[in-house]
């Protein structure tokens, strides 16, 4: 193995992951879902796998997404949070600002 990839995989290990809001558009219906996630690197991948496997706990999310295809679907990050220390406090924080993403957007709950 290279250093150079050696130095990659070091990097990648040791990030620390952003934590978030993001919102999902269905373009073709104009419905919207916002979600919370201790890693917004991550969760779109997550939410795109199990919507294409027809398992996605999200049952309007996943009716959108059976209907309409993943062409019609976007995600957007809404807010980073800060880097908080505690894990309680950043969850508590995580699920105050997915409440007010809703309430602007008028989205449901992912």
């Amino acid at each position: 193995m290279t250093s150079a990839r050696k130095a990659a995989i070091a990097a990648y290990k040791e990030r620390k992951p952003a934590a978030g809001i993001f919102v999902i558009r269905c373009a073709a219906s104009s419905e919207a879902w916002v979600g919370q996630t201790p890693d917004l690197e991550k969760i779109q991948n997550r939410i795109w796998f199990t919507l294409r496997q027809g398992s996605h706990p999200c049952r309007g999310l996943q009716a959108a997404w059976t209907a309409h295809g993943a062409d019609s679907f976007a995600f957007e990050e809404c807010e980073r949070l800060e880097e908080e220390e505690l894990p309680y406090i950043r969850d508590a924080r995580l699920k105050e600002r997915a409440s007010y993403w809703r309430r602007q957007l008028e989205a449901e709950a992912v």
